[in-house]
Order: structure tokens, then sequence, then C-alpha cells
């Protein structure tokens, strides 16, 4: 790990350089791209030099403690090895997703959309705590959070559910969560406490962008408005706001009820329309490129059960990376980091031992 981080601190000096000449300046993109770079490497930077100091802190700790005689003195110095240690830990392996090379669509913005599977209302019940858990990871993060629109249920909870997310990393760290989730929990409506699997499945799309924009023909689409209405048939308001946009040529649909104004609605479906015609394209492309199916790990499928969630035992496993953690009640409050970090790191060794071989 150390050589990587000093050959790629190295590129440093040159970058500072680059950024201060006025024809870079003047090229909007490879100013945007070099001042992206530099980001990087001087977080990389900052978190390599902090590990060097707590390493040394933590030798001299040890060297100290191996001639010293007095007990407070050993303790105070144990208490200061038990703390730096895990310090350390944590900051390598935040090195070691780091030294995954950055992605042109690492900071685009993504669509994030949540569906209840199996399971009927319990599975609804679970898209609503996911959506609350990505949200608080999102908080987190610094991340912005655009809520796009929902479809509520009748027991609580969402049939289905999808939002914006854009900032620093957001679909470098959220790519990998597109699958199938299974959660497997006692249901507060279950009075003799059996343990119910349900299923939900996410979907992450990027955003396009001003460069990836489509343009769809009016006439390749069809648009049908209908009354906007909640859990239990309670309607939101009186009149025909909700959109449904539907792309004739590849059959995708998109919808939104959640704003009172039909045109509002219809903007954010065409933006959630786009993406998913985006995203499905981007599809397609990975499929041809790829050789086989070990190049394609980590493309999102869809159909995949990727995580299981069992709230009895506390336990949280990813299928994909055979990772299992006990933190299941943290990360429901947004403490993805962990999980997510891990994700990014193996599928990049993996992709790259599958272009190696």
């Amino acid at each position: 790990m150390k050589d990587k981080v000093v050959e790629l601190l190295s590129e440093l000096p040159q970058i500072e350089s680059d950024l201060s000449l006025p024809d870079v300046m003047s090229d909007k993109k490879k100013y945007r791209d070099l001042t992206a770079k530099h980001k990087y490497l001087t977080h990389l930077k900052d978190s390599w030099e902090i590990i060097q100091r707590l390493s040394r802190d933590l030798a001299d700790a040890r060297e100290i403690k191996k001639g010293e005689q007095d007990p407070h003195v050993i303790q105070f110095l144990e208490e200061e090895i038990s703390s730096l240690e895990p310090k350390i830990e944590k900051l390598n392996k935040e090195v070691e997703t780091l030294l995954v090379p950055p992605d042109p669509n690492d900071h685009k913005s993504c669509i994030v959309e949540l569906r209840a599977g199996a399971g009927g209302d319990e599975a609804a019940i679970f898209v609503g705590d996911c959506a609350r858990m990505y949200n608080y990871f999102a908080q987190n993060r610094g991340w912005n959070v655009e809520f796009l629109s929902s479809t509520p249920s009748d027991m609580g909870g969402f049939k289905e559910y999808q939002f914006v997310l854009s900032g620093e990393n957001v679909y470098r760290l959220m790519k990998y969560e597109g699958g199938t989730h299974r959660v497997q929990r006692v249901p507060e409506t279950e009075a003799q406490g059996r343990v119910h699997t349900s299923t939900i499945t996410v979907a992450v799309m990027i955003e396009p962008d001003e460069e990836e924009d489509i343009e769809l023909d009016e006439k390749d689409l069809r648009i049908d408005t209908y009354r906007s209405s909640g859990a239990g048939g309670q309607h939101v308001n009186t009149t025909d706001s909700a959109v449904r946009i539907t792309h004739i040529p590849t059959g995708v649909v998109a919808h939104c009820q959640q704003e009172r104004s039909q045109i509002k609605n219809r903007e954010k479906a065409m933006r959630l329309l786009k993406a998913k015609i985006v995203d499905e394209q981007r599809r397609k492309r990975a499929e041809e490129i790829a050789s086989n199916r070990s190049s394609q790990v980590g493309t999102g499928d869809r159909s995949e059960r990727i995580r299981t969630y069992n709230f009895s035992q506390n336990r949280v496993t990813d299928h994909r990376i055979d990772l299992t953690l006990y933190n299941l009640d943290r990360m429901m409050e947004g403490d993805l980091e962990e999980m997510v970090n891990a994700l990014v790191s193996f599928f990049y060794q993996k992709n790259f031992e599958t272009k190696d071989g």
C-alpha cells in the first residue's frame, strides 16, 4: 500500500503546477478534471500523513512500555495503545478505498428507486426503512437529497420511493446498492412472533448531465394523467395532477404524483424516465463489452439478492463479498461507511484482476 500511495502522491506537485497555467484555466473541462484529481490526492495525502503520525505514536508507546516499571504509566500506555490501534486500522481501510482510482462518474448525481418486492405490507415498510437509512447516510456525507416521488402503502411504508442524491462521491459509494435486499424480522403485526422474510429492489441510476442528456421525441411518448391518491384511497387532491409517461419504443415507464402541479409532476417523471433509459443503454453497452460474467460483477443486476438484513441477530450480510457485520442497528441509522467502502475496494480489485487475467 505504501508504494502505491507514494507513487500517487508524486503526481501532486505537477498537478499543482498545471493548475496555475493560463491554458489550463481557460479549458473548463481540463481545469475541472485537474481540480478533482488535486482534491482526491490532497485527501489521500492528509489521510496518509495522519496514519504515519499515529503509527509513530503507537511505536513509541510500545517501545516505552517495554522498559517501564511504574504500573500507572504502564496502564496509561496500554490505554493509549488501545486507542491508537483501531484509529490506525480505520484510516488504513479509508486509504485502501482511496487507492481505488477516481472514475469520471464518481461525483455524478444519481436517482435511487426503491420498490417493494415479495412480502406485501412488510416489504413496503422496509422500503420506508431503507429510504430513511439512505437519507441518514446522505446527511452524514453532506450530500443533497431531493425527493422525487413515492407511492404509500396501506399499512405504512411505500410501494415505491424515488429520490435524487448529489454531492461528492455520490455514485462511487451508491452504485453497488443496486439489487435485491432481503429482510428477515418479526413484523409488528405478527402476534405469534414468527420471523417473516421480505424483499425490496433498489435501482441506482446516474442522472444524465448536459453531456449525456437525451432528446425524446414527443411522438414516442404516451402521457397519461390521473388523480393523485395516498394510502387507503385517500385523495391527495381532487385534480388529475399525477403524471405517467411511457416511452413507447422501449416500454420504459415513469410516473410522479407527489406535486399538486401537473407540470411539476411531469418534469420529475421526465427526469426519472430519462435516467431509466440512459441506465438501460449503459447496461446494454456493458453487456456487449463484457466477455464473461465475472467482468460484469457489480453492474447492479436487480435480479440478484445482494444483501440480507437479519434484525433478530442485528446482522447484515452482503452476499457478493461475503461480508457480515453485526451493526444492523447502526446501519439503519445511516452508518453505511464500512459496507460501501468494502464494496468499492472489492469490485475494483475484482475488475482489475479480470482485466489483467
